[in-house]
């Protein structure tokens, strides 16, 4: 592709499995050469898109390709969103030192300033983390006995409890127009439950008297093996036991030969950031999630 970005190679394979669709896929051209570009996202069998997660410019210092890049997404959006319709969110994968790079801070400066001009707004910086094969994996504590739940009611039970006093900005951002409840709801039927793997895999943290302490997802999302929830639920936070659940995690998929892992935290979830840190993560991406109010603004 004549743009590069982290995630050109999963292009042809999300159309072919319908998580793209050709007509959500947008050029602009001068000359005949492509100074912009944008796609949106969504889960298989959708028909509306749920994310824009490419949106890339050619040259972000030349005033030309930006009014060029920032006509495209008004108008892509007018026509695959619609002009009334409020968009999906920006999702800009950077490096993890982005800001320290020149030619990455001002491309990625200068596309969240064109999303700005439409009226986005920074919605919050997430930091993308790995484990890889061959990280040691401390051995279990013994402070905890871990269980697969009895169904999906007792994690979304759970999920609630840690719902009402998340860090997290997506989880914040949905108690504004929901109960704990309503939201752990949605979470995990928009994104656990889509995991592959057993529900056997996941794990319920069991103290010493017998009383939850938190769980973990451990499964596969449409890409890699992922952690895809793991908390500590909030009576039993301030005592070490993430380091243990989210190892009890990493051990489950490590026991099925995966050669990596993939999580991600909010960047201002320094409790979750620092437990990563701790047993062996790598930060080795971020993403720039931008958030539109009202339908796209045109001028």
């Amino acid at each position: 592709m004549s743009l590069p970005y982290s995630i050109n190679d999963e292009v042809a394979d999300d159309v072919e499995a319908g998580r793209r669709r050709l007509d959500w896929m947008w050029v602009a051209e001068i000359d005949g050469r492509v100074v912009a570009r944008l796609a949106w996202w969504c889960n298989p069998g959708s028909s509306t898109p749920a994310l824009l997660d490419i949106f890339d410019i050619r040259d972000a210092r030349d005033s030309v390709d930006l009014d060029a890049a920032r006509d495209l997404l008004v108008k892509a959006t007018a026509q695959v969103v619609g002009v009334d319709v409020r968009p999906p969110g920006y999702l800009r994968f950077v490096r993890p030192d982005w800001r320290d790079d020149a030619d990455a801070r001002v491309e990625t400066d200068a596309l969240m300033a064109i999303t700005a001009s439409t009226g986005a707004r920074l919605f919050v910086e997430r930091l993308r983390l790995e484990w890889r094969a061959g990280t040691p994996i401390p051995p279990r504590s013994g402070r905890l006995r871990f269980r697969s739940p009895h169904d999906d009611d007792e994690v979304v039970r759970l999920m609630t409890e840690v719902i009402a006093g998340s860090l997290d900005a997506h989880t914040r951002l949905d108690l504004e127009s929901m109960s704990a409840a309503e939201a752990a709801r949605r979470h995990f039927d928009g994104e656990i439950a889509a995991q592959v793997g057993p529900r056997s895999n996941w794990r319920i943290a069991i103290d010493h008297d017998d009383e939850i302490v938190g769980f973990v997802t451990p499964g596969h999302n449409h890409y890699h093996p992922v952690i895809g929830y793991v908390a500590v639920l909030p009576r039993h936070r301030g005592q070490g036991y993430i380091n243990d659940i989210l190892n009890e995690g990493v051990a489950v998929l490590a026991a099925t030969g995966v050669d990596h892992i993939r999580a991600a935290t909010d960047l201002t979830n320094s409790p979750m950031g620092d437990a990563f840190d701790r047993n062996g993560w790598t930060e080795f991406e971020r993403s720039i999630n931008m958030a539109w109010a009202t339908p796209i603004q045109g001028s």
